[in-house]
């Protein structure tokens, strides 16, 4: 019997480094966002979500795929946001089924100033990878994730 642990496979590695990446990221971005901005990271990435989005609404459910959320953990994400007038709710006039997330005025100015705070972070988090490592890391991602970066 051998007392060295199994090497874990590449993916496995890629995996458990990408998961702890995020979770550093994630906390640096939720406490520079929460204490300049009053946003949780998780707020930022709707508002982000909205801001990108043609018309800046989208249907709630496209929301919440882009959020990688069930449609009620989308509700329950809007909710507070819409109280402090961030979002703003719309329904389908040809489908009373369909709901959208809107990007109010106020939302869009406090996207713009968070997002300053979000790119220095992330400037900070990256500045020692070239432009072609980013760009072979965002095409992997986008793989991983089953995503065309056009529309992420």
């Amino acid at each position: 019997m051998s007392d060295l642990a199994p090497t874990p496979s590449t993916s496995l590695e890629l995996c458990l480094r990408l998961t702890r990446a995020w979770a550093v990221l994630t906390r640096r971005l939720d406490n520079k966002l929460s204490s300049v901005h009053g946003l949780s990271f998780s707020d930022f990435m709707v508002l982000h979500s909205l801001s990108r989005a043609e018309g800046a609404r989208l249907r709630r459910i496209d929301l919440a795929e882009r959020m990688g959320l069930t449609a009620s953990g989308v509700t329950r994400t809007l909710l507070p946001l819409e109280k402090i007038g961030l979002v703003g709710r719309e329904s389908d006039p040809r489908d009373a089924r369909v709901g959208y997330a809107t990007l109010t005025p106020a939302g869009q100015e406090l996207h713009g100033y968070a997002l300053a705070s979000a790119e220095a972070i992330c400037r900070e988090a990256t500045q020692a990878v070239s432009d072609e490592q980013l760009a072979s890391v965002l095409e992997l991602l986008g793989q991983l994730a089953g995503i065309n970066l056009s529309n992420a």
